[in-house]
């Protein structure tokens, strides 16, 4: 399958939300209900799940019902593993250079 500018942007874009991507760390730990990730990340209700609901329908999130509750975990197959070669990444350059230190 050929990929296009479009699907990058759309991949991308979900994850460039600076609120989708902290409700998505907090979710890399264990699975979490929407009041859960509200009292950790501060967010109201209405905007956590909004963007549940992008992030789900990107595939990066999958949702689990228990009772009246709607759990929500990471994509543990793709994203959890993209998430942790990102960390790497950054690590080894974008905070060096966040730093102020210059690449050799």
């Amino acid at each position: 399958m050929e990929h296009t500018v479009e699907t990058y942007k759309f991949f991308f874009g979900a994850l460039a939300n600076p609120n989708r991507l902290q409700i998505i760390n907090v979710l890399r730990g264990n699975k979490k209900n929407v009041g859960e990730i509200c009292q950790i990340t501060g967010f109201e209700q209405t905007m956590v799940s909004h963007n549940l609901k992008t992030l789900e329908h990107h595939g990066m999130v999958f949702m689990e019902k228990k009772g009246k509750f709607r759990y929500y975990t990471v994509n543990k197959k793709t994203i959890k593993p993209l998430l942790e070669l990102i960390d790497a990444h950054m690590k080894e350059y974008c905070c060096k250079l966040l730093e102020g230190e210059k690449r050799k």
